[in-house]
């Protein structure tokens, strides 16, 4: 399986979430593009956020942010 651009979009999105802190979420602001609004609204859809426009994370939404920011991390070479 590969990725592709809206998985991509996705992970983007979690991997803005500071893990460090449950109390803060973010907001996909109406100006965002297309692309984003609309990886916003299928993580939402997938009970990972919240909110349709960023909010905080869902318990499962806060375990695939973990993971998704892990591989960002390997694959970086961090």
């Amino acid at each position: 399986m590969k990725f592709d651009q809206q998985i991509i979009d996705e992970l983007n999105i979690l991997a803005q979430f500071d893990l460090s802190n449950i109390e803060q979420g973010i907001k996909i602001h109406h100006d965002a593009s297309a692309s984003i609004i609309a990886a916003a609204e299928r993580l939402f859809n997938k009970k990972l956020i919240d909110q349709v426009d960023g909010g905080y994370l869902t318990p499962l939404g806060r375990t695939s942010a973990e993971h998704a920011q892990s591989l960002s991390s390997v694959l970086n070479g961090l």
